[in-house]
C-alpha cells in the first residue's frame, strides 16, 4: 500500500461518499487510488467551486465535505472557497496535492506555500512529511473540522508521500490532543443563571444564529420557544431555524434585516444571543445588545463571546446541549403583552415596496417560488441583491435555506447547491443568484450535466451589479462605475449549449405558472427572471 491508497482507506473510514476536485500532477497518485473505491469523484470546472460544492454537501449531512486540488494554482485558487467555509463555520477536509518533499521551498513548478497562505482561514493545516503520519493526520483532521467550532482542515501531501510505501496501515479509532478539548456542556452556573433572569425578565427575546443549525438544534430551540412563548429573531445564517411563517419568528436582523425585528432587539430586557458572532451585519451598534438590558451569549467558540459585546452572562457550550438542559428547568413567565407588542410591530413596520410592473418584482417572485418548492426543498441563495430579497422574502417552512453569510462570496450558489444535491438527491434544490453571481460559476452548468446532478437555477437579471450599483447609487448620488453588465451573455443560448431547457419570466403576469413549470419536473432548468435595473432591497 502507498500513501494514496492510505489517503482513500482514511476516507473510506469516516464515511465519505464524493470528493469534489479538479487533479493535476501533484495529485494524481490520489486520484489513481480513488478508481479502486467506491467513492464518488465529481470534476469541478474550477477549484473554488470544489469547497463550495463541499460546504453544500456538509450543510445538508452535517459530516464534513471533502475536496482534492492539485499544487501551485489549484492549491491558491481553493483558497476562496476555504475562507468562505470558514467564516461561516462549515466543516470541510481540503487536500492538496504539494511538489516533491525535497524540492519544497525551491520554488518549482506549480509550487505554493498553501498551509501558510490558508493559516488565516483553516481551523488547522497539516504538511504530511511522513507516509505514516497519514492515518493520525486524517483522524485528527475529520475529529478537529466536525467538534467545538466546525470549520476547514487542509492537509498538503507531497508527491513523494502519496508513492511512498506505508509499512503498517491501521486507521485510529480514537483521538487525543492534549491542547484541543473543545467544550460542549454548559455550566451549570451560568445556565441557572439564565433560568433566573428569564423569571424576572419582561421582555426576552431569542437571537439565533447559524450555530444553532450546525449544532443542529432547531428542534430544541423550538421547543423551549414554544413552551415558554420566548419570541425569536436571527442573523442571515440563522435562517431557518424556526419555519418562516411560524408566530414566534419575527425574520432576520440587521442592515438588512426587518425593521420590526430590529427594533425587538432594541427593546428587550433579556436577549438571548445564541450561534452568533454579534458581527457588523447583524449587530452594526453593539451598544444597541448591551444598554438596558441583561445579553446572555451562547456560543461554542469561547473567543467569540466578548469579542463584540460584552455579555452579563457568557455560556460556552453547544447550542443543542444547552438548550436541552434549559428544558430541565422549571421557571414561569408570562410575555404575552411582548409578543402582542411585536406584533403590532410587525403589522405596522413592514415595508411595502413599489414595483416597476414592468418588470418581475424580485421580492414576490420569491415569496411565491420558496411557497411552491417542496416543503423539505433546499433554496441557496447567492450574494448581492439576490441574497437580500431571498432572506427578507424567502419561505422556509421543513427545509433549508444556504447562503455565504461571513464572507459573502458571489459565485456560491450554484456548486453549494450541487453539493447539497449530490447529499440528498431525492430533494429538491433551488439556487438563486444575479447576472453577476452567476457568471461567476457558470461554467458548472458541465458539471451539472456530466455529472447528473439535477439543480434548478434562478438567475434575477437587471444587467448590473446590483448591489454595488445601489450602494453607488445612494453614496455617490448616482455616479456608476465599473458595474454594467453589458455583454452578458444570451441566457437561452447558453442553456441551449448545455442541453438544459430555459424559460424566461419578464414581469409577473405568468409568474405562477411559469414557477410551476420551472419546479415540476425533477431536472436541471435555467429560468431567467428581467428585474428593474433601478430595483433596490429597501
Amino acid at each position: 500500500m502507498i500513501g494514496a491508497d492510505a489517503v482513500i482507506k482514511c476516507l473510506e473510514a469516516e464515511g465519505v461518499t464524493t470528493v469534489f476536485g479538479y487533479p493535476g500532477v501533484a495529485i494524481c497518485p490520489f486520484y489513481n487510488s480513488i478508481l479502486e473505491s467506491e467513492i464518488r469523484t465529481i470534476l469541478i470546472r474550477t477549484e473554488q467551486n470544489a469547497a463550495h460544492a463541499a460546504s453544500g454537501m456538509a450543510r445538508m449531512t452535517g459530516k464534513p465535505g471533502v475536496c482534492a486540488v492539485t499544487s501551485g494554482p489549484g492549491a491558491t485558487n481553493v483558497i476562496t472557497g476555504i475562507a468562505t467555509a470558514f467564516a461561516d463555520s462549515i466543516p470541510l477536509i481540503c487536500i492538496t496535492g504539494q511538489v516533491s518533499s525535497e524540492l519544497i521551498g525551491s520554488d518549482v513548478f506549480q509550487e505554493a506555500d498553501i498551509t501558510g497562505a490558508v493559516e488565516s482561514f483553516v481551523k488547522y493545516s497539516y504538511l504530511i512529511k511522513n507516509v505514516n503520519d497519514i492515518p493520525r493526520v486524517f483522524k485528527e483532521a475529520f475529529h478537529i473540522a466536525n467538534t467545538g467550532r466546525k470549520g476547514p482542515v487542509l492537509i498538503d501531501i507531497p508527491i513523494d508521500i502519496q508513492n511512498a510505501a506505508i509499512s503498517k496501515f491501521k486507521y485510529p479509532e480514537e483521538v487525543s490532543l492534549r491542547t484541543y478539548k473543545p467544550t460542549v456542556k454548559g455550566h451549570t452556573v451560568q445556565i441557572h443563571k439564565v433560568i433566573k433572569e428569564l423569571e424576572k425578565a419582561k421582555r426576552p427575546l431569542i437571537c439565533a444564529g447559524g450555530g444553532v443549525l450546525l449544532s443542529d438544534a432547531q428542534e430544541e430551540l423550538r421547543t423551549f420557544a414554544e413552551r415558554h412563548q420566548i419570541p425569536v429573531v436571527s442573523t442571515m445564517m440563522g435562517i431557518g431555524v424556526l419555519p418562516t411563517d411560524h408566530p414566534l419568528y419575527f425574520r432576520m436582523v440587521g442592515n438588512n434585516g426587518k425593521a420590526y425585528a430590529n427594533r425587538a432587539m432594541s427593546e428587550c430586557d433579556l436577549l438571548i444571543m445564541v450561534g452568533a458572532r454579534v458581527a457588523d451585519r447583524a449587530v452594526n451598534q453593539p451598544d444597541l445588545i448591551t444598554k438596558n438590558k441583561v445579553l446572555v451569549h451562547i456560543d461554542v467558540d469561547p473567543a467569540e463571546i466578548g469579542k463584540n459585546a460584552g455579555p452579563t452572562i457568557p455560556l460556552v457550550g453547544d447550542a443543542k446541549h444547552i438548550f436541552e438542559d434549559f428544558e430541565k428547568e422549571e421557571f414561569s413567565g408570562d410575555y404575552q403583552e411582548w409578543l402582542d407588542c411585536l406584533n403590532e410591530y410587525r403589522r405596522t413596520m413592514s415595508k411595502r415596496r413599489n414595483p416597476n410592473p414592468a418588470y418581475v418584482d424580485p421580492a414576490e417572485f420569491i415569496m411565491r417560488l420558496s411557497a411552491k418548492m417542496q416543503e423539505d426543498g433546499i433554496y441557496v441563495a447567492d450574494v448581492g441583491q439576490n441574497q437580500i430579497w431571498s432572506c427578507g422574502y424567502v419561505k422556509v417552512r421543513k427545509g433549508k435555506f444556504l447562503t455565504s453569510g461571513g464572507m459573502g462570496t458571489m459565485g456560491y450558489s450554484i456548486p453549494a447547491a450541487m453539493g447539497a444535491k449530490v447529499a440528498d438527491p431525492k430533494r429538491q434544490v433551488v439556487a438563486v443568484c444575479g447576472d453577476g453571481s452567476f457568471q461567476m460559476s457558470m461554467m458548472e452548468l458541465a458539471t451539472m450535466c456530466q455529472h447528473d446532478i439535477p439543480v434548478k437555477i434562478v438567475v434575477l437579471k437587471n444587467q448590473y451589479l446590483g448591489m454595488v450599483r445601489e450602494y453607488q447609487h445612494f453614496t455617490y448620488k448616482e455616479k456608476y462605475s465599473v458595474v454594467d453588465l453589458s455583454g452578458s451573455p444570451d441566457l437561452e443560448k447558453l442553456s441551449s449549449a448545455y442541453g438544459i431547457p430555459f424559460l424566461r419570466l419578464e414581469n409577473m403576469e405568468k409568474c405562477d405558472e411559469t414557477i410551476e413549470a420551472f419546479l415540476k419536473e425533477d431536472s436541471s432548468m435555467l429560468m431567467e427572471c428581467l428585474v428593474d435595473p433601478m430595483d433596490i432591497v429597501r
